[in-house]
């Protein structure tokens, strides 16, 4: 047997790619949409993809099922549990519960994991070469390492009243069966630390279901449903906004994109004619060198590993956008956002470009530390706008502050006012720069980004 873990680190989301040998065939469980890392895989290999399988419909990133598909003529077993409004719209091969896909040698059967949503899926495998009993189990968003897929994303990011109690009891009936499995099997979970699908993953890629047992805290409240119910649904972090468009585009037809897109470079001109005042500039540099001259109206979202959450957070999918980046970075930044299924990027200019188009126009501004802040609430009733998620807040936050998560400070900018001075905050500074950004482009003349955040104000 073939096994090999694929990580991408922006949206800390596993695929699978699992393959027999002695048929030379593979398959790829949950794939991303950059699809050329499997092809890879299996090209060195020697194996040829003969099967794509799905956990459940993604919401927190756009499947590449169908662009892997499109491109070695595997067939797609994807979920028929759920009912009717959680059937693929798609040609695909029906999958429930009790089936068994064959690969060659390997098993692996389909167990029904509903919870953290109705059509959720895991796959047991049995390399039958070896041994009847099952050796790995891939649980997709049901259970991670330390922790199980929150039930309230239908909810909290596609609108679905009263969907979380139903996923809730579902997840408590599901755990209350995976328990029986052998505990020496292990668990290949899709998601690791830094997702939105959970609120306690581990950053270990894998564990067992023996060790699960001991440790992750949601089979230590099996005897106690209330509990239970109360505990999973309580804290979870703040969905990014573009998890509802995924939830429909993984469901149905679309555009397939099968190979990298080249984010074109932009003339100077094309730039102040077509993009300036025309679409949504997004300035990918570090808060620091954005604060040493930004474009006036440009969001500031760096090029770390979080910069498709937040570019799904913001941007209208329905709009072209223009990137401020240099060019080493395009291949990366291409990657990141075809993976949520970004595609209308229009083109980018570097920050030199920028500054020789309209270096009379570039705005500066200077972090304030502490002791300005302290004197801007005390002397001038400055507004605090701690823009950290909302369980961060409870836990700690600055006397007098208000939060606003900065997935939402766009739709809730009634809530700030332009008449007093405004200092927005986070823990540490990446989302103060981002909310900084958006409060400029909006209208806001008197803002200051306290960058040193939470972990600064609680220093003596």
């Amino acid at each position: 047997m073939f096994f090999e873990r694929v990580y991408d680190k922006s949206l800390a989301q596993a695929s699978y790619v699992i393959g027999c040998q002695a048929g030379g065939i593979a398959a790829v469980i949950d794939p991303k949409r950059d699809v050329d890392t499997y092809l890879k895989i299996a090209e060195e290999n020697n194996f040829t993809i003969t099967k794509i399988m799905e956990t459940h419909i993604h919401a927190d990133f756009l499947s590449g099922s169908r662009e892997l598909a499109a491109l070695t003529g595997a067939e797609m077993y994807l979920s028929d549990m759920g009912g009717e409004d959680w059937q693929y719209e798609f040609p695909h091969k029906k999958i429930i519960h009790g089936d068994h896909i064959m690969l060659g040698n390997l098993d692996f059967g389909v167990i029904a994991t509903p919870g953290h949503t109705p059509e959720s899926l895991s796959f047991l495998l049995t390399d039958k070469a070896a041994t009847d009993a099952p050796v790995m189990v891939f649980t997709g968003d049901f259970v991670f390492v330390g922790d199980v897929g929150r039930p309230d994303l239908l909810e909290q990011a596609a609108g679905i009243k009263g969907s979380q109690e139903i996923g809730a009891a579902q997840m408590f009936d599901s755990l209350q069966k995976f328990q029986k499995n052998p505990e020496f099997v292990q668990i290949w979970p899709g998601h690791g630390a830094g997702s939105a699908c959970g609120k306690a993953l581990g950053a270990v890629p894998s564990s067992t279901i023996g060790y699960e047992k001991i440790r992750n805290w949601a089979f230590q409240l099996l005897e106690d449903e209330a509990t239970f119910t109360k505990t999973l649904l309580e804290d979870q972090p703040e969905p990014p906004r573009y998890f509802a468009k995924m939830k429909e585009l993984n469901k149905i037809e679309r555009k397939l994109l099968t190979e990298v897109p080249e984010i074109k470079h932009l003339s100077i001109d094309m730039f102040m004619n077509k993009v300036i005042g025309q679409m949504p500039i997004i300035d990918t540099r570090s808060p620091e060198d954005f604060a040493k001259g930004y474009l006036k109206g440009s969001l500031n979202i760096e090029n770390n590993n979080s910069i498709a959450t937040w570019m799904g957070s913001f941007m209208d999918y329905d709009t072209p956008f223009a990137l401020i980046a240099e060019s080493n970075e395009l291949e990366d930044l291409s990657r990141k956002l075809m993976r949520i299924g970004l595609d209308d990027a229009f083109g980018y200019i570097s920050a030199d470009e920028l500054k020789t188009a309209v270096n009379s126009d570039l705005k500066t501004s200077t972090p304030i530390e502490k002791k300005e802040v302290q004197d801007k609430i005390f002397n001038h009733n400055a507004q605090i706008i701690d823009v950290r998620g909302a369980s961060e807040f409870k836990k700690g936050h600055i006397e007098g502050a208000k939060n606003i998560f900065v997935g939402k400070l766009q739709q809730n900018l009634d809530e700030v006012s332009k008449d007093q001075p405004v200092i927005v905050h986070c823990l540490s500074g990446t989302r103060a720069a981002i909310a900084y950004s958006i409060l400029e482009a909006n209208g806001f003349e008197n803002v200051f980004n306290y960058a040193g955040g939470w972990q600064d104000w609680q220093k003596n």
